[in-house]
């Protein structure tokens, strides 16, 4: 088509040079026409071309549109799963610290990989694994320095009771439940007050809390007496004032009280015994005093005979004794008290003299009363290392008090034998006998055991004199008696080596 009219122009101009208008015209109309076929074929392919444009332009936005959601889905689902996976490490991490901060220290987080998270976790679960062994080792000092408190608490032999601010009770030891009768385990977590409403005592200890002026209350508060195994134990009741540091307040504050009932039996005992003890020095001071003022009056009495007055110096001589003896008990015991201890003269020593000595000094004695003593004593028995002088109070003092408590015409009996590396002596009486619960008792200094009779004995130092003495020698004094049985008083004495 394009060669065609490009021939027909090329022949139309030619007829313009030379050809007759008919001829031309008619070959322009040709030409007209091939040019309208030509621009309809143009038309046509360019009406083509346009739809085929258009139909590939739709497919290539389809393919965008695609290609964005595409896109956007991938996008949107690394949005979602990037943060996850950030997440998830970061909540097992607090997971494992909530379990930490509650005490449980076996919650570990898993190590998935080596990343950053997993060096995290590693680090974590070492810091759980030396959490635990030091919560295992300081839960074992602990359960050990609470033992031992709790069991030095439970030892004590005063009544302990630990009070909060609220007056609540949080302690009570045996001793303390004991005095109030009272399971431990019914005054711990109790209120106080409301315990106090049933419980005498306890409303007791409580009522200095209350007072004003405590510390006056406390020294002017009598002693609590309380029965104990059937006898008198008196209690003397001290409160101090817990406090503790606050470091979130910056300030010491008040937590409680303890109250303390402490056992001051012995003290008051011995306030009792010293106050006995002086009324019967007194006594004791008196009676040989007045017998001898008596019998120096009848002495300055020419009528009396020589006989009588003879009596009479035999028994101002025996209550001058009797004086002299209670004067060197009070001198012994003022010498122990003061620690100057006691001088020994210690060498070797024939027991069979001493005995001899002792039982001449009491002769007249056991003739006032017609006791008969037997003396049991071997051939043979060896020396013993001894201060002469020492040992010989002490059975005077021994036989003195066999002769005081054995009825008239009873006999004693002094005996002596070799106990393994030492040499036992013994004074046997036939007397009433001492119960079991005194033997330890009678050689305390200002003890004294009342018999049937009512006799109370002399100054209550005599034994226990005897026992510094024998036992500053290396040896031992002690009692065997029952009621009823007469008693046998020994006591030890090394043998030379």
């Amino acid at each position: 088509m394009v060669d065609s009219l490009t021939h027909n122009l090329a022949a139309y101009q030619r007829l313009l040079v030379a050809a007759p208008a008919a001829a031309q015209q008619a070959q322009l109309e040709q030409l007209r026409t091939q040019t309208h076929r030509m621009i309809g074929l143009n038309v046509q392919a360019l009406t083509t071309k346009n739809s085929a444009s258009n139909q590939a332009t739709e497919r290539a936005s389809h393919y965008l549109l695609a290609c964005i959601s595409l896109a956007l889905l991938i996008g949107l689902g690394l949005v979602l799963s990037v943060p996850e996976a950030a997440v998830t490490p970061l909540r097992k991490v607090t997971a494992a610290i909530r379990h930490a901060s509650q005490g449980n220290y076996h919650q570990t987080i898993p190590v998935e990989s080596h990343n950053e998270f997993g060096a995290v976790a590693g680090a974590f679960n070492h810091l759980l694994v030396r959490l635990q062994e030091f919560r295992s080792s300081t839960t074992a000092d602990l359960i050990t320095e609470r033992n031992r408190m709790e069991s030095l608490v439970n030892s004590l032999d005063e009544g302990l009771l630990l009070i909060d601010q609220h007056r609540r009770i949080l302690l009570a030891n045996p001793t303390a439940a004991e005095l109030l009768g009272v399971p431990v385990a019914q005054l711990v977590g109790q209120p106080a007050d409301e315990l106090a409403k049933q419980n005498d005592l306890l409303r007791s200890l409580l009522a200095p809390l209350e007072a004003p002026r405590r510390q006056q209350a406390l020294a002017e508060a009598p002693l609590f007496t309380i029965t104990q195994n059937n006898e008198e134990a008196y209690f003397r009741l001290t409160v101090h004032d817990i406090v503790s540091f606050n470091k979130a307040a910056d300030e010491m504050q008040f937590v409680g009280h303890i109250l303390a009932l402490h056992n001051v039996s012995d003290f008051k005992r011995l306030d009792q015994v010293k106050s006995n003890f002086l009324a019967t020095v007194s006594h004791e001071l008196k009676t040989p005093l007045s017998s001898i003022n008596i019998n120096l009056k009848l002495l300055q009495d020419e009528r009396v005979p020589a006989e009588e007055r003879q009596r009479i110096t035999s028994s101002i001589r025996q209550e001058t004794q009797r004086l002299q003896r209670m004067v060197s008990e009070l001198l012994n015991v003022s010498r122990l008290d003061a620690g100057a201890g006691i001088q020994l003269d210690v060498h070797p020593t024939d027991l069979s003299q001493v005995v001899r000595y002792a039982t001449d000094t009491v002769q007249a004695q056991l003739d006032d009363k017609q006791l008969r003593l037997e003396i049991a004593l071997p051939p043979n028995l060896p020396k013993a290392c001894a201060d002469v002088e020492k040992t010989t109070w002490v059975l005077i003092n021994l036989l003195a008090n066999a002769i005081r408590y054995s009825p008239t015409g009873e006999t004693l009996t002094v005996w002596a034998e070799v106990a393994g590396p030492m040499v036992q002596v013994c004074v046997q009486d036939r007397g009433p006998g001492i119960a079991a619960e005194h033997h330890d008792r009678i050689f305390q200094r200002f003890a004294q055991i009342p018999d049937k009779t009512g006799y109370r004995g002399g100054s209550g130092l005599g034994l226990s004199i005897a026992r510094e003495f024998i036992t500053s020698q290396g040896g031992r004094l002690w009692v065997e008696s029952e009621l009823g049985m007469g008693s046998t008083f020994c006591f030890t004495l090394p043998l030379v080596s």
